[in-house]
């Protein structure tokens, strides 16, 4: 199953990178409104522009590093980049090492619902996610052994969990 209504086309490793530019000056600009510092660092991964976002040590970006913050400026910044660019961008933000942060959180996650599996469950259902983190969750089933699927429309869409 894909998560996005339509396969993307092609887009080169320099596409990519002016992404990050786009983003990174973005990103820039919002930071100096909130007058919050924090370095950038621009990466290619996967067929994805990455942006990072750390703190100079004071730990002025931890307000940003929530996870429903971090999504919220990733979809602004997402649309900065398509209006400059005129296409859908698949571009991921990391603030403060957030995206390991939920990471972990989605780890755990799983390993409840595989728990529930293994109580006698025939499946569990995760909570409604983003496109991003689905992909996480089922790259984390796999590695445990089991089978994962995405349900629903939009924002209702979900990860469900069964035995392989």
């Amino acid at each position: 199953m894909t998560d996005s209504p339509a396969a993307p086309a092609e887009v080169s490793v320099a596409d990519l990178e002016r992404e990050g530019d786009i983003a990174a000056d973005f990103l820039e600009g919002l930071l100096d409104i909130a007058d919050i510092d924090g370095d950038l660092a621009l990466d290619v991964r996967a067929g994805r522009a990455y942006v990072s976002v750390e703190a100079d040590g004071d730990g002025s970006l931890s307000r940003l590093a929530e996870p429903e913050t971090v999504q919220a400026l990733q979809e602004l910044t997402r649309i900065a980049v398509q209006t400059q660019t005129g296409r859908f961008s698949r571009l991921i933000l990391d603030i403060g090492g957030s995206r390991d942060t939920r990471e972990q959180q989605l780890a755990g996650l799983v390993d409840r619902a595989i728990a529930r599996l293994e109580e006698g469950a025939s499946q569990a259902s995760l909570p409604a996610m983003s496109s991003y983190e689905r992909k996480l969750v089922h790259d984390i089933v796999a590695d445990r052994g089991y089978v994962s699927e995405s349900y629903g429309e939009g924002a209702d869409r979900h990860t469900v969990i069964r035995r392989g």
